[in-house]
């Protein structure tokens, strides 16, 4: 009981920082102009996402089959496919509940172990991780020039300006990095051996043991190649889903290849971010790289998020709803046979 409160209180105050967030995105909007800028987009781009999303999600369940094979088990695309788009659907109502909700789908059709099937999808995070980090990288390399600009403009040249008039800030910064320094001594020497105690610490040690299982899966792979294949699949079309969307409005038509792949590596921090279905956090990112970065106006850049996270929002809903239903049809047909 104790845990299903805690789990209750935690949903409730995620969803509630997404909705903050929300309402910081728009709060200084006129909400008619966003809605208008979102009804006269060219919504051929956005049909011509909906197939990319569709694309990379069955790539997502053939490179799922991959890992399971590893471990002799046999399954359908269809059926792994029916459960990833029903994990997606899960994911839209509770954060991380997608991973053991398409990994309960599949043991129970399939008739395979849930541990085995889960450790498949760790494998799998682990390394849309690596190439998320990679993406980052790349990123900040190609953007450097941009990048650097805006936290010069925006960071640095605010704190000289205030550091070459007054010392104090000087001294204040100086004495908190000595205390950060400190602090990070005495955590490690007194506070860490208690922590190991600690069900928080048991967490984080599960977290990094998952991480170096799923990365040792991957590397043991029979169909390495064919595993990337479908990886550079699932990554490039989330790139084509996002890069297509920037043609629906014309004050973003404008933004390269390069912008996309900003867009797509930095926005998807906010899909991560523990908050149902990214709302709030996808928003709130993906406008300020719009407006700050690339001086999309702010009312359009809070518009094409808008559009972007909730047109992929009802496709997930529409597939992840239509594949509950199917897969609940083929388990029908199956008990008829049966009988």
């Amino acid at each position: 009981m104790k845990k299903i409160i805690i789990s209750i209180i935690k949903y409730v105050a995620f969803l509630f920082i997404g909705l903050f967030l929300l309402w910081l995105v728009f709060r200084k909007l006129d909400i008619y102009q966003v809605v208008d800028q979102i009804l006269n987009a060219n919504y051929y781009w956005i049909l011509l996402s909906f197939c990319c999303a569709i694309v990379s999600h069955l790539a997502r369940a053939a490179r799922w089959n991959i890992l399971i094979n590893h471990f002799d088990k046999h399954t359908k695309l269809s059926t792994t496919f029916y459960a990833v788009m029903i994990g997606y659907f899960a994911n839209m109502a509770l954060p991380r509940l997608g991973e053991i909700t398409r990994c309960g789908v599949l043991a129970k059709k399939n008739k395979i172990s849930f541990d085995s099937l889960f450790g498949t999808v760790i494998a799998e995070r682990v390394f849309d991780m690596i190439v998320l980090l990679i993406m980052i990288f790349f990123v900040i390399v190609f953007q450097l020039k941009l990048v650097g600009g805006f936290v010069n403009d925006k960071i640095f040249s605010p704190l000289a300006s205030k550091f070459s008039s007054n010392i104090t800030p000087v001294i204040i910064i100086i004495v908190i990095f000595v205390l950060i320094i400190l602090l990070s001594i005495f955590f490690i020497k007194y506070v860490l051996p208690k922590m190991s105690k600690h069900s928080f610490y048991s967490k984080i040690n599960e977290f990094i043991t998952g991480f170096s299982v799923g990365l040792k899966t991957i590397i043991k792979l029979k169909k390495k190649w064919l595993f990337l294949f479908y990886t550079f699949m699932i990554w490039s079309m989330y790139f084509c889903m996002t890069y297509f969307v920037f043609f629906s409005m014309e004050a973003t038509s404008n933004l390269t290849v390069i912008d996309g792949i900003t867009v797509l590596a930095i926005g998807s921090l906010g899909m991560v971010a523990p908050v149902p279905g990214g709302i709030g956090a996808y928003h709130f990112i993906v406008k300020a790289i719009l407006v700050e970065l690339y001086l999309i106006p702010s009312a359009i850049a809070a518009s094409w998020a808008t559009l972007i996270h909730t047109s992929q929002g009802v496709l997930i809903l529409f597939v992840g709803a239509l594949s509950y239903f199917l897969i609940f049809l083929q388990k029908k047909k199956k008990s008829n046979e049966l009988s």
